[in-house]
């Protein structure tokens, strides 16, 4: 049996999944985790490593479906890989039958719910952001420099006095933070 499991940020834990997965008799080193990285994202060294590692007759193992994929045309992309090999899928314990009627309509529906929620936290964060923007809140990220150390650094770099990395090393920012801060006006607004 070959396992997987994902979290999808660096302060998630998982432990739980690694518990679940030992319960079901697979061996620590047969499970293969990500780290920080969402469902929506195939491009997971974890879960390369772990498909990789199954053979015909193999069992791959997830707790839940949407550690797998986020998607319906993901989730099925990779049951059908598996089912190809002649590698089983287990979700939480169950085996899923690509063969059998009522087990591809369950697992349909378990991809289902993940793309869903996906989809209801993107409409909610546009939707906020659309709230704030209107309400003159959404204004993007905090410029570094003030209106009044900007004005500065332009000033000292005027003089000449002082090379792009001194000014960065002055002014606490970095050396794309100077260039933006010295582009000509008219190109500022332009943007």
């Amino acid at each position: 049996m070959v396992g997987y499991a994902r979290v999808s940020t660096d302060e998630q834990d998982l432990t739980a999944q690694q518990d679940a997965l030992s319960a079901m008799g697979i061996e620590p080193d047969q499970i293969y985790v990500d780290h920080g990285l969402t469902g929506s994202n195939l491009n997971r060294p974890g879960l390369r490593k772990a498909l990789a590692a199954c053979r015909a007759g193999d069992t791959f193992a997830v707790v839940k479906l949407d550690r797998l994929a986020r998607s319906v045309r993901d989730a099925h992309q990779i049951a059908d890989d598996l089912a190809a090999r002649g590698v089983k899928l287990s979700i939480g314990g169950s085996v899923h039958n690509p063969e059998d009627p009522v087990g591809k309509l369950l697992f349909n529906v378990l991809a289902m719910v993940p793309e869903f929620e996906g989809d209801l936290i993107r409409a909610r964060t546009r939707e906020g952001m659309k709230v704030a923007k209107a309400k003159g809140r959404l204004r993007g990220k905090k410029p570094k420099l003030s209106p009044t150390q900007e004005a500065h650094l332009v000033k000292l770099h005027a003089a000449g006095e002082h090379t792009m990395y001194e000014l960065a090393e002055l002014f606490s920012v970095g050396r794309s933070t100077v260039y933006r801060a010295l582009e000509p006006a008219g190109r500022k607004t332009e943007t």
